[in-house]
């Protein structure tokens, strides 16, 4: 395929750095060229659906799309019970004629965890690509263990700033994270953690079945 368009559907509002990510995976297992992305801000509309069911049917009225991804973090839960739970809403809304192709993104705890293993890219983000500062990021084959990669990735940021007083205040740490992403051109080490396997294996799936409308690869066959 040369080029693949997707809407993305996340927790919240920061789970957009995940599109960087998303795009790179089509391009190197998913058959696709050009992989452009579109981050579906529910929360900006009246009555923000609560549901992830009301929330899928909004976004494939308001970002239409090829290809639907949808993030839910793990957290504390059991990444089978993310899985049915997003299987359940997908099928649910099958009746709707919301049949889109639906690849499920689950990172272990949260979605800052797939950003933290290059301390290039995070320098750059903070506005201070020759810092020297030492910024105390995890091991790679550890990140998934973190409780609370969020908080690991803001504190990296601002210290990888090196600024210091009212000037610290005022760095723009929601920006910076965003920016991440931008800096990234190779997400394979990411490889190492079962998580991003599980999604990367996903990817290829729905790829072999040719992104057939209603497909939804889980336990290793699609649901269509």
């Amino acid at each position: 395929m040369k080029r693949l368009e997707f809407t993305l559907i996340s927790d919240g509002p920061t789970d957009a750095v995940l599109i960087p990510i998303i795009e790179w995976t089509l391009r190197e297992s998913g058959g696709v060229e050009i992989a452009e992305g579109i981050h579906a801000d529910l929360w900006r509309l009246s009555g923000n659906p609560r549901t992830l069911k009301d929330r899928i049917i909004k976004a494939v009225e308001w970002y239409p799309r090829k290809v639907l991804f949808i993030h839910r973090d793990a957290e504390k839960e059991d990444p089978a019970s993310r899985l049915d739970e997003i299987r359940t809403a997908v099928a649910s809304v099958a009746g709707s004629g919301c049949c889109l192709p639906v690849v499920s993104v689950i990172p272990v705890r949260m979605s800052e965890a797939w950003l933290l293993f290059n301390e290039s890219a995070i320098r750059q983000a903070a506005g201070n690509p020759n810092g020297t500062v030492w910024l105390d990021l995890p091991p790679l084959n550890r990140l998934e263990d973190r409780p609370d990669p969020k908080s690991d990735l803001l504190e990296a940021l601002r210290l990888a700033s090196e600024l210091r007083g009212r000037r610290l205040k005022k760095f723009n740490d929601a920006q910076a994270v965003r920016r991440v992403g931008d800096f990234l051109n190779d997400f394979s080490p990411l490889r190492e953690l079962p998580a991003f396997l599980a999604f990367e294996n996903t990817v290829r799936q729905i790829q072999a079945h040719n992104w057939a409308p209603g497909s939804y690869p889980i336990a290793g066959e699609p649901l269509v």
